[in-house]
């Protein structure tokens, strides 16, 4: 899956209002979500292509090419029917950016 990394120096300072403004400038509506350390989502998939973006803390999302781990400023892109699970790595809550493609 393609990760997209936040850069201080093109995109500026990464805070909550930045990462949701870039998101939705490449069309995305954006819900934010905290999961607590110990979060785990088993293998699914998603009907839509969407993008998780962090925050704060850390998420190992996983296929069956691998896992990747994302931390701030990262941006994961889902593709639509993608098996995939995610977990919380570490002891630290992850605030994520969950951004789905406006039709």
């Amino acid at each position: 899956m393609k990760v997209d990394r936040w850069d201080v120096g093109r995109d500026g300072p990464l805070d909550q209002a930045a990462l949701a403004a870039s998101l939705e400038r490449q069309g995305h509506m954006v819900e934010r979500y905290v999961y607590p350390p110990g979060t785990y989502f088993s293998d699914h998939t998603h009907n839509v292509d969407k993008i998780d973006a962090v925050l704060s803390g850390t998420f190992r999302i996983s296929t069956t090419e691998g896992s990747v781990d994302v931390g701030p400023g990262d941006a994961i892109h889902v593709p639509c029917g993608v098996v995939h699970s995610a977990e919380v790595v570490g002891d630290q809550p992850v605030v994520s950016l969950d951004a789905v493609k406006v039709q």
